[in-house]
């Protein structure tokens, strides 16, 4: 038996390479439900008053939920090594800085942001950027004094910093601090906030679902003119790195926390408890279609806007893995927890769902992230009977492979293959592509494996970087 949980790294894994699914796939030919709902097709503009849930809009909050899912093991087993929680708060400010750095710097390298239209200055300039990364961000597998391990480090910093200042971009425009990589942002404040909150909850649901009652307090309260938490809502001394808007996904991150203490609690049992005779087969099949049946009644549901009857399915849904997991050993006791946490959090998202408007990912609404919550821990509780208890490691190993290394992933399309596709002319023949639907698809699927292979490439030589 291993001692390893496969699920969260595939869901993390998942995540990011339907994130770089649906920003590949042509946009305007496909049907509306595979784009965000907000951004609907032929022009993709937002429509703020529109409302509903597609999986484009899952990809994210389900990244965000393997974050939090992610701290047990980062956080509370270094805790519990010895390691002080003053020392633990300077990584996570250390991690926030990080990504943060990151965000500004990609962003400021996409090729359209550095010609209009782009030429070969821009297209080197971005694989130099992604060059660049390795050395800031990846474990240097040499062996070095610690003053030389730092001093490159700095110097690829440093490299950095004077290409953004020193670069000429698109129209004109100038570096700005502003000009960030919004995902990233977010998750650098996720690992900021998500990690400090962590560190003084860490040991009590209660303390971290309180702290969610008053983020919700103070979210509302803030729609009040002339309150404290209205100025609060607004108070931002760095407002290129932090708002604290930002804050409402920590309604996503810390359910996570949660669900990685339970998958934490299942692999710290006796490796005799976790023998997977010990859950019949058919509990195991069963829990795998009702948390991806859970997953698909929701997307259908309210994509359609058929709110009640999402509400009555789903909780029938959860009754039926209620019965089916209640009283069972081993693997059943961990998609047990999994079922009533998950329950919680999706009942909850699906009562607020007529509530501001509908469930929407922008201005995201209470109902996005108490429903993507759930829907994401269901998520995990499939990728936990596939990867830890059929042990189908072969063929899911791509997904976890790219969610040990994700933010290769993310950035391996703009930063490397289309500047490489450029260059070689490749990319003015893929126009074909946008002929029709099954091609606007095909070519998100294209891009995604050649992401995927650079991403299971890198991981497989174990340079992994490391925000």
């Amino acid at each position: 038996m291993t001692r390893r949980a496969y699920s969260i790294d595939a869901l993390r894994g998942y995540a990011i390479l339907t994130m770089v699914l649906s920003a590949t796939i042509v946009y305007g030919i496909l049907p509306a439900w595979m784009y965000h709902a907000q951004e609907p097709p032929p022009t993709h503009t937002y429509h703020p008053e529109l409302s509903g849930l597609t999986w484009v809009d899952l990809v994210f909050p389900f990244f965000l939920f393997t974050m939090g899912a992610a701290f047990p093991f980062s956080l509370r087993r270094k805790y519990e090594k010895g390691e002080s929680r003053w020392k633990l708060a300077y990584g996570a400010v250390k991690r926030g800085v990080q990504l943060t750095f990151f965000a500004i710097f990609i962003q400021h390298f996409y090729p359209y942001m550095l010609s209009a239209p782009q030429d070969m200055r821009a297209w080197l300039l971005a694989l130099t950027c992604f060059a660049l990364l390795f050395p800031m961000f990846m474990r240097i597998p040499l062996q070095m004094p610690k003053w030389r391990y730092t001093a490159i480090k700095l110097s690829a910093y440093g490299v950095a910093i004077v290409m953004m200042l020193c670069t000429d971009y698109a129209n004109d425009t100038e570096f700005n601090l502003y000009t960030s990589n919004i995902i990233i942002l977010l998750l650098a404040n996720m690992a900021f906030w998500g990690s400090l909150t962590y560190l003084l909850t860490m040991y009590s649901w209660w303390m971290r679902i309180a702290v969610l009652a008053a983020l919700a307090g103070i979210v509302l309260s803030a729609q009040t003119e002339g309150t404290w938490a209205q100025a609060m809502w607004d108070y931002t001394p760095l407002p290129w790195m932090y708002r604290f808007e930002y804050l409402r996904y920590l309604f996503i991150v810390l359910p996570g926390s949660m669900a990685g203490e339970l998958v934490m609690k299942w692999m710290d049992r006796p490796i005799g408890e976790r023998n997977t005779k010990n859950t019949p087969r058919a509990v195991a099949y069963g829990m795998l279609g009702i948390s991806i049946s859970l997953i698909l009644v929701n997307l259908v549901g309210l994509y359609n806007h058929w709110s009640l009857v999402t509400l009555v399915v789903s909780a029938l849904l959860i009754v039926a893995g209620w019965i089916l997991a209640y009283h069972q050993s081993s693997d059943g006791v961990l998609w047990y927890e999994l079922l009533l946490l998950s329950a919680a959090f999706l009942l909850i998202g699906l009562c607020f769902e007529p509530f501001q408007g509908g469930i929407k990912k922008d201005g995201p609404t209470f109902s996005y992230f108490f429903v993507t919550s759930g829907l994401a821990c269901m998520a995990l509780m499939a990728f936990h009977v596939i990867c830890d208890y059929f042990c189908l490691h072969r063929s899911t190993n791509f997904l976890v492979m790219s969610g040990q290394n994700p933010m290769i992933a993310y950035v391996a399309c703009d930063l490397l293959i289309y500047p490489l596709f450029n260059l070689l002319g490749v990319m003015s023949g893929l126009s074909i592509f946008a002929s029709n639907p099954w091609l606007g698809f095909l070519q998100g699927i294209l891009f995604t494996s050649l992401a995927l292979l650079v991403t299971m490439f890198f991981t497989q030589i174990k340079w992994f970087w490391k925000t």
